[in-house]
């Protein structure tokens, strides 16, 4: 017996029968099954039939995503209705919840470049970001430190890169074989970036938390992967 079913039908009366067919049989849209569902208002038991509602699923298009790139939004759940057999009324036990699914519509993805490392103390810095926060506040990568929380993606780290082609608050999962595969995010940029890109080179800076520290020489290289997972915020 579904426990869902039976929660759900004890709303009506005492199920005292048992199913006949799989309440979610793959095969069809919708199944059916019988039982003996106790008639509290009259002095018979009715044959009562339980079916399936399948829920829908709603594609929106958003331009922030990669072609190609679909993101479930929301998970579709089916609905259940009751059906007296002998009457062919029906119920609805529970509504299905619709599928929502964002496909996007965006501009390329991979790239393949260099990558450099940069220090919150390099000559010249004050550690506050070229980009504001989604909630439009200063980050200083001394005080508030050289990975930020997305909403979406969780901890990340920081990168610098030319913003006129990678926006504030874009996604890039960074594959570089020195130190791993990692999710990063736009929130700072400089003028080796912007030139690179004009000279048709992509070029991406990470951020660390001091110019001594021993990994920008290891997160420095060539033939890095950066493969864009959102555009933007």
């Amino acid at each position: 017996m579904n426990t869902y079913l039976l929660g759900l039908f004890t709303k009506w009366g005492t199920i005292v029968g048992t199913l006949a067919l799989g309440l979610f049989n793959s095969n069809s849209l919708f199944s059916e099954v019988k039982l003996e569902v106790e008639n509290t208002n009259q002095t018979k038991n009715i044959v009562a039939g339980a079916t399936v509602i399948d829920y829908e699923t709603i594609e929106t298009y958003n331009s922030n995503l990669p072609q190609g790139t679909t993101v479930t939004k929301q998970e579709g759940q089916t609905g259940i209705a009751y059906i007296n057999l002998e009457t062919n009324e029906k119920q609805i036990v529970a509504n299905p919840t619709n599928e929502i699914i964002e496909v996007g519509t965006g501009k390329q993805t991979e790239y393949v470049g260099k990558m450099t490392g940069y220090g919150a103390d390099c000559i010249g810095c004050t550690g506050n970001l070229s980009c504001p926060t989604k909630q439009g506040s200063t980050w200083n990568l001394i005080n508030n430190g050289t990975t930020y929380n997305d909403e979406e993606y969780g901890s990340v780290r920081i990168l610098a890169a030319a913003l006129d082609n990678f926006p504030c608050g874009t996604i890039i999962e960074v594959k570089n074989s020195n130190i791993g595969t990692f999710n990063a995010i736009v929130l700072d940029t400089g003028g080796d970036m912007r030139k690179a890109w004009n000279n048709g080179i992509v070029h991406m800076d990470l951020a660390f938390n001091s110019e001594n520290n021993k990994e920008i020489y290891n997160a420095t290289g060539t033939n890095i992967t950066f493969n864009v997972k959102r555009w933007g915020w």
